[in-house]
């Protein structure tokens, strides 16, 4: 399952403050593309009841988003995310459109768009440069392209590590960073439950946008594509969902669903809502920390869809 870092390790990410007997808490936040938006309203609702991080693991978009709410653990930190969300446009992270898409396919080259427009994006989204700067830890995935392998990354400058991990294969360029050929974390692992359990971590909140994918219509390629990598990777996460140890708590926070294709970036604002009424929902439904019960907490709350894990 790729290798595992403890936490805190040797960032230099302040430390938080704890009360007695709290468990670490954690928070895993998927891959998913331009549905990563949902993630916002999911953070909101979270950091509304007093839910903060002590730790955050990314793939992907939720590497970005993670590294935003790492940096600024609170409903400040969601509202700076938020006006993010709400005004990215398709032409911000893809630039160039469907001629330049057309050119760079003719042309053969290794990616159809340039890692500019993920380069503005990170810089709007955290004023973050290492993760040092961050007030928690962040985990964050990405794949090695040339041996397949998962890989974490926890220190240094920031702005590689979330390029390398939103880097999805022949659509944007492979980042080179510390001597290693790096693409999408996605590839390997779209939900890094796993990394989450690499401490004494006593409750996880799993937002999952990357379910979602079968939602979308089948318009082209890349479409089929990515729903194929889908399943594989719903299949993992189930996986892990049973490898979970039995006094760890897990929560799945249920996504809206989502059919825009991966170059739609209109509706921001009506999905965060969604997605925070469903996410008030499951966090007010569930039992409240620290409250006694016969087992642990393996919640998925919210209607399944087609592509959901069971």
């Amino acid at each position: 399952m790729g290798a595992r870092l403890t936490f805190p390790g040797s960032d230099r990410s302040r430390p938080r403050r704890r009360g007695p007997g709290r468990p670490r808490t954690a928070f895993v936040l998927s891959g998913g593309g331009n549905q990563g938006v949902a993630q916002v309203g999911m953070l909101r609702a979270l950091l509304e009841r007093g839910i903060v991080p002590d730790v955050v693991v990314g793939t992907s978009v939720g590497a970005l988003n993670g590294a935003a709410i790492a940096y600024a653990p609170n409903l400040t930190g969601v509202a700076r995310l938020e006006a993010v969300w709400c005004t990215l446009t398709a032409a911000d992270v893809f630039p160039g459109g469907r001629l330049h898409r057309a050119w760079n396919v003719v042309r053969r080259g290794t990616h159809l768009f340039p890692s500019d427009g993920l380069e503005a994006l990170i810089a709007r989204a955290t004023p973050a440069r290492t993760f040092g700067d961050l007030a928690v830890p962040l985990r964050v995935v990405a794949t090695d392209l040339d041996s397949g392998e998962e890989v974490v990354l926890a220190r240094g400058p920031l702005q590689p590590a979330l390029l390398a991990s939103a880097a999805l294969p022949g659509v944007f360029p492979i980042v080179e960073h510390d001597g290693r050929r790096l693409v999408d974390g996605g590839v390997v692992n779209s939900v890094p439950l796993w990394h989450a359990l690499c401490g004494p971590t006593g409750r996880v909140y799993v937002l999952n946008v990357s379910a979602g994918a079968s939602d979308r219509p089948l318009r082209s390629p890349l479409d089929v594509v990515m729903t194929s990598f889908q399943h594989a990777r719903s299949q993992r996460f189930d996986l892990e969902m049973r490898a979970v140890p039995a006094d760890v708590e897990v929560v799945v926070l249920p996504r809206p669903p989502d059919p825009r294709d991966l170059f739609d970036f209109s509706g921001a604002p009506e999905l965060i809502a969604q997605a925070h009424r469903l996410a008030c929902e499951a966090l007010d439904a569930a039992p409240r920390p620290g409250t006694a019960r016969a087992e642990p907490i393996r919640l998925r709350i919210g209607r399944r869809r087609r592509g959901d894990v069971a």
